[in-house]
């Protein structure tokens, strides 16, 4: 393993991330505060607790759930797709690096992004609401493994993606709606008997689900079928990147 290589590219992605921190962090952070504001104080008011948690409590782990997501796509996204835009791709691609090598390079930095943010959020959330979390090791465990799915589809995206706005399109109208339909912000069993059913089919509820157990102790669907689902997601993830490096897909002229 080329450990060099790998620490190569991710220290290049992570100081980029350093020289736009206003943008890559403070405004992440910002957009969530006011979510808290809005959702959290003022709709918070007006609902009744739920599951036992009050509901500015409630949401705070669909809100790390949606930061978290939005930033490991569009990290790992343009990570690998500006190398393409540029030019420089095929120096990376040229270099004694394997695919593994670049991808734990790239997908690494996307995640430790990520994995900051959430935990960046999750220590401003205590300025809004008193919680406690009941299962720490897991929620780690959650964010971690979150990160990383979501990083493996972002590095698919930004392969895929011939312009920054195909980048932009399958989170912008894929990813979003399916975060905020998929329990952010309320649990499934508010719903009517249908569109409970209808969730479940809906990928991001069990992130959503696994993690705001790791927080209360309660979840929409069993703690074991949210791991294996991450996990499923993730195998998935990479099982397409192995056959974009094996057929040269979009990297090679």
């Amino acid at each position: 393993m080329n450990w060099n290589g790998i620490t190569a590219i991710w220290r290049f992605e992570m100081a980029r991330f350093f020289r736009s921190i206003i943008q890559s962090m403070v405004s992440p952070v910002l957009s969530t505060s006011l979510y808290f504001v809005v959702f959290g104080a003022a709709i918070g008011s007006r609902i009744p607790q739920i599951e036992g948690v009050s509901y500015g409590a409630f949401i705070v782990p669909g809100l790390i759930i949606l930061t978290v997501l939005q930033q490991s796509i569009q990290n790992a996204g343009f990570g690998i797709y500006f190398p393409k835009f540029i030019g420089t791709i095929f120096e990376v691609l040229s270099a004694p690096l394997s695919a593994v090598e670049i991808v734990i390079g790239y997908v690494g930095a996307a995640v430790a992004k990520a994995v900051l943010i959430g935990l960046v959020i999750l220590i401003t959330s205590f300025a809004f609401v008193d919680m406690q979390i009941a299962h720490p090791v897991f929620m780690l465990l959650f964010l971690v493994l979150t990160s990383v799915s979501f990083s493996l589809l972002g590095f698919i995206l930004g392969i895929w993606a011939k312009s920054f706005e195909q980048l932009n399109l399958v989170p912008l109208l894929v990813v979003t709606p399916l975060i905020f339909l998929g329990g952010s912000f309320y649990s499934i069993t508010m719903l009517p008997p249908f569109w409970q059913n209808l969730s479940l089919f809906n990928p991001v509820l069990y992130l959503v689900s696994g993690f705001r157990w790791s927080f209360f102790g309660a979840a929409d669907v069993p703690v074991a079928i949210s791991l294996i689902a991450v996990l499923v997601f993730a195998g998935a993830c990479l099982s397409v990147i192995a056959w974009i490096f094996r057929s040269g897909y979009r990297l090679k002229p």
